[in-house]
């Protein structure tokens, strides 16, 4: 299949979990392929064919230049997730706009320099994640900002159309994300995860990608939340 053909995808957050499957998905389906990342071009795993770029999302200039470079695309998708969320208590302004800034504001930086150069009926993609819907202990700032891309992804579907912007809502993905974890620690919340998910698995980030495909090419699709979750908002707990 090769639906994107010849149509140009960007993905910000796309040297690593759900941004780097979904570069590999977009090449998959004959797309010309831009992986935009913090991580230094040499650090990356490969992905033949993409083209690879280096940005910032924190910052305004480089996301600008980023765009300058890139020039016309199709789609946009922003997976990067900058910021240091923490306990509410224990968190000054300044440490607590480390999030907002990085994910509401970064993901709102691409979109405002990604939009003029999308090409009529393109895409924007947002990603955000299961804890705007239960917050985890210590995440405010992390739902807080969910919570403001998914509101924002509403109002952009309106002012940009016939553009077209949408959300990706995953939870429980086995990507790099838990690489903290020893590996029995992590192994066991693999389990838990697929012990408790009405889909009896956890997710992948090949499943995020598969959804963020679907939103480019799908063109009555727009201002939706798309839950990647496998159920996980339909039960109490993971116990």
């Amino acid at each position: 299949m090769t639906a994107l053909a010849g149509q140009r995808v960007v993905v910000v957050g796309g040297t690593s979990g759900m941004g780097l499957a979904t570069v590999r998905a977009a090449l998959a389906q004959g797309a010309k392929v831009v992986a935009a990342g913090r991580r230094p071009v040499g650090r990356r795993e490969p992905a033949a064919g993409a083209r690879q770029e280096v940005v910032d999302i924190t910052s305004e200039e480089s996301v600008r230049e980023l765009f300058r470079n890139v020039g016309e695309l199709d789609h946009l998708l922003v997976t990067a997730s900058p910021g240091s969320p923490g306990a509410f208590l224990e968190q000054d302004l300044a440490s607590a706009r480390t999030y907002m800034d990085g994910k509401f504001f970064g993901s709102w930086t691409c979109a405002r320099f990604a939009a003029a150069r999308i090409r009529a009926r393109g895409s924007i993609t947002f990603v955000t994640g299961g804890a705007v819907v239960r917050p985890p202990a210590h995440g405010s700032m992390i739902a807080a900002a969910f919570a403001a891309i998914e509101a924002l992804t509403r109002a952009l579907a309106v002012e940009l159309g016939p553009q077209r912007v949408n959300t990706i809502r995953p939870d429980y993905t086995d990507s790099e994300m838990w690489q903290f974890l020893p590996g029995g620690q992590r192994d066991d919340l693999r389990r838990r995860v697929a012990d408790a998910l009405p889909v009896r698995r956890m997710g992948t980030p090949e499943d995020v990608a598969h959804a963020a495909v679907f939103l480019m090419t799908n063109p009555q699709v727009t201002g939706t939340v798309l839950e990647v979750a496998g159920g996980e908002t339909l039960i109490n707990t993971l116990e």
